[in-house]
């Protein structure tokens, strides 16, 4: 059983939320449970799909961006009078949440472009490889060759008497 009732963890959670935006030390004081305990309830109702900013008191700003894409989605299919609800409920302009869905839009393209851009980048980094192979594949011929030339010389040295070197 949990140690505290449902009706008072939604309640705290509230009051992370406008009209409050109170910090989680805040209503930890207020609520006389631990702040661990604050930040846990938080987490488990971002977790249940609600929009919780990671850090309040810092308007908008401090809204991560899954936050804002949650506050996207969930707007998605509503009328302007449900968004302006929406909106004054959680302290946000409908302009803001505008300029989120933009972006929203725009990450898929850019998503497109840098995997566009990291294969070209990754076929270039290939061909230096191979290239680098094959340099790699001479030299230890040459360097084979070579070393057989001098075990060579070293064995007609002994037999015939020559000079080393």
């Amino acid at each position: 059983m949990p140690r505290y009732s449902e009706e008072r963890r939604e309640s705290a959670v509230a009051k992370l939320l406008p009209p409050y935006n109170l910090l989680p030390r805040e209503v930890a004081a207020q609520e006389n449970v631990s702040l661990a305990t604050v930040y846990k309830w938080r987490k488990e109702a971002r977790e249940q799909g609600r929009c919780l900013p990671q850090a309040t008191g810092g308007g908008t700003v401090s809204w991560s961006s899954r936050d804002k894409f949650a506050a996207v989605v969930e707007t998605a299919a509503m009328n302007a009078q449900e968004v302006a609800e929406y909106c004054r409920t959680r302290g946000l302009y409908p302009e803001q949440l505008q300029a989120w869905r933009h972006d929203c839009e725009q990450a898929a393209g850019l998503a497109a472009q840098d995997r566009r851009r990291e294969a070209q980048e990754l076929k270039v980094q290939k061909g230096r490889v191979r290239e680098l192979e094959r340099e790699l594949r001479r030299k230890e011929a040459a360097l084979a060759e070579t070393a057989a030339l001098l075990t060579l010389s070293k064995k007609a040295a002994a037999i015939w008497g020559g000079e080393e070197k």
